[in-house]
């Protein structure tokens, strides 16, 4: 059995011992996380841009079936199309979202253009249809968010 003075100094020895980290360990560490970190940010803002280019693309993909209603509605016209016209057919227009939603006239007579801005992303995406009925979608700016290269999703 240790006495009593045998005891105090083990308690001695091992207050008077180093056993925390190093300045350079600590400093190995805060480089490893500032790395980890600076890969991590940038793909979870593009991943955000991605999230918020999916709801302007639904957005835009909405619209166009309700534009196709109007025309039907209008004896296959879609001159005075408008915003609210559209909303009118298709009340989740209306709803909230992260994009904006334009609608303007296509190039050349009896088409229409519906054009939805990501507000998260401020990338755009746009369907077109032309008076001979093709479409054409398209978005900018290209390969970036959800908008891959060549501009047409």
């Amino acid at each position: 059995m240790p006495t009593r003075a045998g005891a105090l100094s083990v308690i001695r020895t091992r207050m008077s011992e180093d056993g925390g980290f190093t300045l350079i360990e600590l400093l190995v560490v805060i480089l490893i996380i500032g790395i980890l970190a600076g890969i991590a940010i940038p793909n979870f803002i593009n991943q955000t841009h991605k999230a918020s280019d999916g709801a302007a693309k639904v957005l835009v993909r909405t619209a166009e079936t309700a534009a196709e209603s109007y025309a039907t509605d209008h004896g296959g016209a879609y001159t005075g199309m408008s915003v609210a016209e559209l909303q009118a057919i298709e009340p989740t227009l209306k709803e909230k979202s992260s994009a904006e939603l334009l609608v303007g006239e296509a190039n050349g007579a009896g088409g229409y253009l519906v054009e939805a801005k990501s507000t998260g992303s401020g990338h755009t995406f746009a369907i077109e249809r032309n008076g001979a009925g093709e479409l054409a979608r398209t978005c900018a700016p290209e390969a970036q968010g959800g908008c891959p290269s060549g501009g047409s999703w």
